[in-house]
């Protein structure tokens, strides 16, 4: 019975994945808005509705494939992260910077479905959060663990936060456990996420062409003066 179900359930499990496979494929060749359950299943070679067992709608499929990208770049920053020393915060920051480059070119249609354009119709449901806040934590768990060791530097001419502002950022940190952070840190680190991704978006769309002949320069330039923003500061 046991071995019975394990096979089953090994069977489901490649079937889904090929399944998912295809669909990437179909992405990457004619876009999410062609997307279907239909042209999947004509490649397979089955009936469309073989495909609703494993999932009940384009929709359902489209959230796993975004889970998948989501979890394919986080498991990328943080091995990339874990390879560098403990102590050298600014090293992991360019590490964790780096990796999200580096996944975006080598998949750039699945960087599209997550942060490009939202798919007309369609809203991610709470299950693509966990995977999604995986960068963005890591980042944040980089600055708490600075300011923590006494490593993070409070940079000059940096404006104070409005009060609104603060208090969204008391909430947040609250709200996600970087409540030991302080406000000023985590707008700090999340203004800089958000300026990392802008720049990966921006080359891996072809917005810089013509702008930089070295599109690595540019981006090693925009990790270090978002890592200066945050007050990394460097071992040497």
């Amino acid at each position: 019975m046991t071995a019975t179900r394990t096979f089953r359930e090994r069977a489901r499990a490649e079937f889904t994945q090929e399944i998912k496979d295809i669909a990437r494929r179909q992405l990457a060749e004619t876009g999410v808005a062609a997307l279907s359950l239909r042209a999947v299943a004509r490649e397979l070679g089955v009936a469309s509705s073989a495909l609703y067992r494993y999932f009940p709608s384009r929709d359902a499929l489209l959230t796993a494939l975004i889970v998948d990208a989501f979890t394919a770049l986080g498991d990328r920053a943080e091995s990339a992260v874990a390879a560098e020393a403990p102590d050298d915060f600014l090293g992991r920051w360019r590490a964790a910077c780096r990796a999200v480059r580096a996944w975006a070119r080598e998949s750039p249609h699945e960087y599209a479905l997550v942060y490009g354009s939202p798919v007309p119709g369609y809203a991610a449901p709470e299950e693509t959060i966990a995977a999604a806040v995986r960068v963005p934590y890591l980042l944040l768990g980089l600055a708490r663990d600075a300011w923590n060791a006494g490593r993070l530097d409070e940079p000059t001419g940096v404006p104070e936060l409005s009060g609104d502002l603060a208090e969204q950022a008391s909430r947040l940190a609250a709200l996600t456990g970087f409540d030991g952070l302080p406000d000023t840190v985590l707008v700090r680190t999340l203004t800089a996420w958000t300026q990392v991704f802008g720049a990966t978006s921006l080359e891996l769309f072809g917005h810089l062409k013509g702008a930089f002949t070295d599109d690595t320069a540019f981006f090693t330039a925009s990790v270090d003066l978002m890592a200066h923003t945050v007050g990394f500061r460097d071992l040497s």
